[in-house]
């Protein structure tokens, strides 16, 4: 595995803290971080994402889920009550204990989370603030006045042409 120095990044990215850290962290991570429990990311809506965990024999008093800073964690803690006696031939269902990190983007919420059939499935969405979204500037057009001599039978009058966005507005002064 490749270990990439991010040290350049802090000296020219001013403003970018953050996501020289979080760049930073995520390289440690993928070292360091068990593929247990399994899991998927999938995108449900335009705004809308769902994480599901595969977290068979954990019920929902052993799990637990906190968001804090941009940062997702699910907590799986087995209890071990009754678990002394047993006596297993073969043991191939992992029953460990587990921390599962995930950063978040800004303004992604937890939504909410649910547990079927051995799956933490965990509803997250994309909220961003109205003064965050893009929003459309009307572009007004010259407002200048022009003012046109014109002789018409014999008497002179003025007509005032303003331009409007799609003819121009002609008023006749006399």
């Amino acid at each position: 595995m490749r270990n990439i120095d991010f040290t350049p990044l802090y000296r020219s990215a001013i403003g970018f803290d953050r996501m020289a850290n979080m760049l930073d962290a995520i390289s440690r991570s993928e070292q360091s971080q068990p593929s247990y429990p399994p899991y998927n990311i999938e995108l449900t809506g335009e705004d809308k994402y769902r994480i599901s965990m595969a977290v068979a024999g954990f019920s929902e008093q052993e799990l637990s889920i906190e968001t804090k800073e941009n940062t997702l964690s699910v907590t799986g803690k087995k209890s071990t009550d009754g678990q002394a006696e047993r006596k297993f031939l073969h043991q191939g269902i992992a029953a460990r204990n587990f921390e599962r990190r995930f950063q978040l983007a800004d303004y992604v919420i937890v939504t909410g989370a649910s547990l079927e059939n051995g799956l933490l499935h965990v509803e997250l969405v994309r909220e961003i603030p109205d003064a965050m979204k893009p929003r459309t500037i009307s572009i007004s057009g010259n407002r200048k006045q022009e003012v046109i001599d014109q002789h018409a039978s014999g008497s002179q009058s003025e007509t005032v042409i303003e331009p409007s966005h799609n003819q121009p507005a002609q008023h006749k002064v006399a």
